[in-house]
């Protein structure tokens, strides 16, 4: 079997990989600096949880990484996917002006990369989006290992964020 024969896991990172506690303060209260929590996003401390699942689904797939984050952040979410000593994988973001639910982007974004490549699992802490997930036939593993952050939850559905 070729390595683009090999099936995807395909992680989330804010809330999954990384913990994104230190940067809600940027977005707890209006008016919200969503500039300052994505800048702030490479100091995030990683999550040994989800860290280590997905090394070990790295030993039977390929990994990739869908994100709300915007583009703008790419070069220093890879730096920080690196250090983290995570294999290398695609990485799926959200356009600049892409405001709508992560429930409603990450499924359709999945969708498109499911019709090239089997999708093995994915891994995600925001309970609507795995229930899209799900509704989608994709299988789903809920990350429950960082406290639930009520923002960024709301920033997920409400705001078209991260």
């Amino acid at each position: 079997m070729g390595e683009r024969d090999r099936p995807l896991a395909v992680f989330d990172l804010d809330g999954t990989l990384s913990d994104t506690r230190h940067r809600l303060h940027h977005v707890e209260s209006a008016p919200r600096d969503w500039n300052a929590f994505f800048r702030a996003a490479d100091a995030d401390p990683p999550l040994p949880a989800g860290v280590t699942l997905a090394r070990e689904w790295a030993e039977r797939c390929d990994l990739g990484y869908v994100t709300g984050r915007p583009e703008r952040c790419r070069s220093a979410t890879l730096r920080w996917l690196t250090e983290q000593g995570l294999p290398a994988g695609e990485l799926w973001m959200r356009g600049a002006s892409d405001r709508r639910p992560a429930r409603v982007t990450k499924p359709e974004l999945l969708g498109r990369l499911a019709a090239r490549r089997t999708v093995a699992v994915v891994v995600d802490d925001d309970a609507q989006v795995c229930a899209a997930y799900r509704r989608a036939g994709f299988r789903v593993i809920r990350a429950d290992w960082m406290p639930p952050a009520e923002e960024l939850g709301r920033a997920q559905q409400e705001h078209g964020r991260t």
